[in-house]
C-alpha cells in the first residue's frame, strides 16, 4: 500500500520529498495543486482530493495548518468520515491543542481507524535535511508500525506514551525554543543600540557555552536582517497560544512565555507574520522607538573604553 501525505507547506513539502527520495510509495494531496508538482517530479502520485489519498494509502500523514484543515481533510463531522478513515492509520504531524488531538483519537477509534500523534521539532532547514526530531504517542502497535516510515524525516524519534503526550512534549520543547530565540533577538538589539559590532557578538556566542544549533542559524539571520521564513512568526504565535492555554489549564505560571506571547503578537500585528520568527526583533525595535522622546535616537556610539576583543 502507498503512504499518503497531505499538507505541502513550508514543512510538509520537504518532508514529503524526503519520503519520495527514500523510495516510499507515496501519494500526495494539497489544497494548492501547484505545490504537488515537485513531488510528482520525484515519482509521487498526485491525488485530486483528500478522499483519493485515502483510497490509495493505508497510512496517511497529515502536516496541516490547524484543526479546521484536519477536520476538512478527514471529513470529520460528515457522513464521509467513517468510510474514509476505517482501516487506515492517520498520523498527525502538525501542531494542534492537546485536547483536540485526544478527541480526534477517540473519533478515529470509533470509526475503525488508528491514530498516531507525531509532532516534530525543527524548522524548514532540518526538514529539508531529514534531521527533524519526532515525538510519537498512541497505541503501541500503531506507533511501532509508523516509526520506520518516519526514518527519512527524523534523525531520532522518541516514544511519549499515550495521546496527547507527544504534543505536550512538543509544547515543552517549543516553550524553550520561543524564549531562546526571543532572548537572542533581544541580545542583538541590545548590542546594536550600544554600538557594538554584531558580527563580533555572533563570533563570541559561537565560541562560548551559549552556542547551539538554534543560535548558529538565527544569529546570522538577525545579523543580516534576513527574515526569510524558516519558522513563520504567525506559526510561532499560534504555538505560543497553544502552550499558554495548556499552561493555564494546568494552573501553571509561564511569565517568560507570556512576554514572548505579547512580542510575537506585536510582530504579527505589524504585518510580519509571514516572516521568520527572528522578525520578533522588529517588535523589540518598535518598543524601543516608542519609549524614546520625540526626535531622539536609540543608537549609541561605540564605547571608547571598550577593549578590542581578539580571537586567539
Amino acid at each position: 500500500m502507498h503512504v499518503g501525505f497531505i499538507g505541502l507547506g513550508v514543512m510538509g513539502q520537504p518532508m514529503a520529498a524526503n519520503l519520495a527520495r527514500a523510495g516510499t510509495p507515496l501519494v500526495v494531496g494539497n489544497r494548492t495543486p501547484g505545490r504537488c508538482e515537485p513531488l510528482r517530479a520525484l515519482g509521487a502520485e498526485v491525488a485530486p482530493s483528500p478522499g483519493a489519498v485515502f483510497d490509495r494509502a493505508g497510512t496517511v500523514i497529515l502536516m496541516l495548518a490547524d484543526e479546521t484543515a484536519i477536520d476538512d481533510v478527514l471529513g470529520r463531522g460528515s457522513p464521509a468520515f467513517p468510510s474514509r478513515v476505517a482501516g487506515h492509520t492517520v498520523v498527525h504531524m502538525g501542531t494542534t491543542s492537546a485536547e483536540y488531538s485526544a478527541g480526534l483519537q477517540t473519533d478515529l477509534r470509533a470509526a475503525g481507524g488508528r491514530y498516531v500523534e507525531a509532532p516534530v521539532s525543527g524548522s524548514r532547514v532540518p526538514a529539508e535535511r531529514g534531521e527533524l526530531v519526532g515525538m510519537l504517542a498512541g497505541d503501541d502497535d500503531a506507533v511501532a508500525a509508523v516509526r520506520p516510515l518516519l526514518a527519512p524525516l527524523c534523525r531520532e524519534t522518541f516514544d511519549c506514551g499515550g495521546v496527547p503526550g507527544a504534543l505536550l512534549m512538543k509544547f515543552s520543547v517549543n516553550l524553550f525554543l520561543i524564549t531562546l530565540v526571543t532572548g537572542l533577538a533581544e541580545a542583538f538589539h541590545f548590542a546594536e543600540r550600544h554600538g557594538l559590532d554584531q558580527r563580533l557578538l555572533r563570533d563570541v556566542l559561537d565560541a562560548g557555552p551559549m552556542a547551539s544549533a538554534v543560535s548558529r542559524v538565527k544569529g546570522p539571520k538577525l545579523l543580516e536582517r534576513d527574515f526569510s521564513v524558516q519558522a513563520a512568526a504567525a506559526d510561532v504565535l499560534k504555538n505560543n497560544r497553544l502552550i499558554a492555554d495548556a499552561a493555564r489549564e494546568a494552573g501553571l505560571a509561564s511569565p517568560l512565555l507570556d512576554v514572548c506571547h505579547a512580542l510575537y503578537g506585536e510582530t504579527v500585528a505589524q504585518g510580519h507574520g509571514g516572516e521568520d520568527m527572528a522578525a520578533v526583533l522588529r517588535a523589540l525595535e518598535a518598543r524601543t522607538e516608542a519609549a524614546l522622546p520625540p526626535g531622539a535616537t536609540a543608537t549609541a556610539t561605540p564605547c571608547p573604553t571598550s577593549p578590542r576583543v581578539s580571537r586567539a
